[in-house]
């Protein structure tokens, strides 16, 4: 098994290549972005441990350019950093597992096992219905072939939706998929969402998208 290592601090990148090559594995090392990325160009990895506080480009960066040129091997980043928006952007980058520092040597090489235990990294469906195209992977609508801007919470509620068309969504459904949150019963915020979506997915395109099922919630309609 082969695996790269970004990390830019002499003695953190040597700790992590002696203990992995202890482990079995063959590593490369690369210290900044530049690096991180010729490497996963010229040779294919079995899984990346990638620090986000690199040299530019950063780790995020380096996740996304790598996820945009189709390469999928599994990519566990590393940060000091441990805010949860932190951690959002980096899956969102299109990393696959996320470990704050200080952290165990034994529960690193854990998750490395168990990224590799998946199968073969593919990249992730494109969903597209009426026009209206949504790439996980890039993090990226568009519709008819006009590029649509969306905040994080809209492109997490737009890709529920997509993933389950012609079913109803209820708002508490919606709620804990996007908010990670148990409806009340008072909260509008479903609400205030599924407006500014209509007025970017929809009315620009003369579509309707959208359906309210009054009563239940909402339902995305499949064709």
């Amino acid at each position: 098994m082969r695996v790269l290592v970004v990390e830019d601090e002499t003695k953190m990148a040597s700790l992590l290549r002696r203990g992995l090559e202890r482990a079995g594995y063959a590593v490369d090392v690369a210290m900044t972005g530049v690096d991180a990325i010729w490497y996963s160009t010229e040779n294919e990895y079995d899984a990346i441990v990638l620090d986000v506080m690199i040299p530019s480009p950063d780790g995020f960066e380096v996740c996304r350019t790598l996820r945009a040129r189709g390469q999928w091997a599994p990519v566990l980043l590393l940060t000091a950093r441990d805010a949860i928006e932190d951690r959002v952007t980096g899956l969102d980058a299109g990393a696959d597992d996320y470990m704050p520092k200080p952290f165990s040597f034994a529960e690193l090489t854990a998750r490395l096992r168990a990224l590799m235990r998946r199968t073969a990294a593919e990249r992730p469906v494109v969903l597209e219905i009426d026009g209206l195209v949504l790439d996980p992977a890039m993090h990226s609508v568009s519709r008819d072939g006009v590029e649509i801007m969306l905040s994080p919470k809209e492109f997490a509620l737009l890709e529920t939706f997509m993933r389950n068309p012609g079913q109803v969504l209820t708002r508490s459904q919606l709620l804990e998929h996007v908010w990670d949150f148990a409806y009340d019963g008072t909260s509008n915020v479903v609400d205030v969402y599924i407006r500014y979506l209509r007025s970017k997915i929809d009315r620009p395109f003369e579509r309707d998208s959208i359906e309210t099922v009054r009563g239940v919630g909402y339902r995305f309609r499949a064709a």
